[in-house]
């Protein structure tokens, strides 16, 4: 068993796939590791399940042989929680384990998902970030989702507990009676609402789905794009870490890359008033996050300008998948290595 010593020793908390073997992001905690080390700390990784009252059997990467070393570890200074699975963070074995943290009096982040619905609701209710807002309701009547259409000819379907773009609709008037649905595969039409309703209204209410105004982004060459913004804390505030720019281009559904986005350097387009903009909203949604849910230690920030030049928040991730830009994933990690350390000496 690794004993406890002066290096400062930081748990990365995941889940298993079906087949048994570690899920999450594996370069992410490579290099996490890799800084560690030459800040004189040690990292490892581990699910909940593997975890007892008093130690952990987890893995640590050796940068050297480059391998991972099955060991058995005591109970670490600090969890950064990176389960990558809504159902496995619900699991009767993960909250536990954040029980057993409470009473260790062990910090960790990132508490949890966020759902986009209790997101709008906790924004909306903030003196700034609500003027930042599209207007969006929960799917829960046939009507009120008619309404909604009616009044802005133009709307997003999303899944309250979904990432990654997955399960996106855009819903479109074409006349008085006609609509179009497109998605990221396809495009559909259909003859009234009444006929979108039959098709869909079961899998939007079983799925927990909620409608949003259409914004019409801004355009770079005729395609639209929005802003992907890293954010951490740092003592008791949080700092902009970088900035990204996803286009449309594959399609017009959304700009996340998996499903055809294109990515853009922020220089190309960067302005004092977009610099601004994120300044002013990251340290205001940190603290709304933690106050509302359990410390935020980072988080990522999909948001627009429209093309009458107003800012706009789509939603929040609470585990933020990798950047592409190398600057960015490398900032990252000096952040994220700074916050453990900050954390454990608090």
């Amino acid at each position: 068993m690794i004993s406890k010593n002066e290096r400062p020793l930081i748990g990365i908390m995941t889940a298993k796939k079906a087949n048994g073997t570690l899920a999450g992001n594996g370069l992410l905690f490579i290099k996490l590791q890799k800084k560690l080390i030459s800040l004189n700390g040690i990292s490892f990784v581990f699910t909940p399940e593997d975890a007892d009252e008093e130690q952990i059997i987890g893995y640590s990467y050796s940068p050297d042989k480059k391998c991972w070393r099955k060991e058995t570890f005591p109970y670490p200074d600090l969890v950064y929680n990176r389960i990558p699975f809504r159902k496995s963070e619900q699991e009767l074995s993960s909250q536990r384990f954040f029980s057993r943290l409470k009473e260790k009096k062990i910090p960790y982040f990132n508490p949890c998902f966020i759902d986009k619905y209790e997101l709008y609701e906790l924004f909306k209710n903030h003196d700034v970030l609500r003027g930042y807002l599209p207007q969006t309701m929960q799917v829960n009547h046939k009507n009120e989702l008619a309404l909604f259409l009616n009044k802005h000819t133009s709307i997003y379907l999303k899944p309250a507990q979904s990432a990654k773009g997955k399960g996106i609709f855009r819903l479109k008037r074409i006349d008085s009676e006609q609509l179009q649905l497109d998605s990221v595969q396809m495009t559909e039409n259909l003859s009234s609402f009444d006929d979108f309703w039959e098709q869909w209204g079961k899998k939007l209410l079983e799925k927990n789905y909620l409608a949003q105004e259409e914004i019409q982004s801004a355009k770079h060459e005729g395609a639209r794009y929005d802003f992907r913004i890293l954010a951490h804390a740092e003592y008791d505030n949080y700092i902009l870490t970088g900035v990204g720019i996803r286009q449309s281009y594959k399609q017009i559904i959304t700009t996340h890359i998996p499903s055809g986005g294109k990515l853009l350097p922020y220089k190309l387009l960067q302005s004092d008033e977009h610099d601004q903009f994120f300044q002013l909203i990251v340290p205001f949604i940190g603290s709304a996050l933690s106050t509302r849910f359990g410390y935020f230690g980072e988080f990522s920030i999909d948001a627009c300008i429209s093309e009458d030049g107003e800012y706009y928040i789509y939603e929040v991730n609470s585990k933020p998948m990798s950047f592409d830009e190398i600057h960015i994933e490398d900032r990252k990690i000096e952040q994220l290595c700074r916050l453990f350390l900050q954390l454990i000496k608090n």
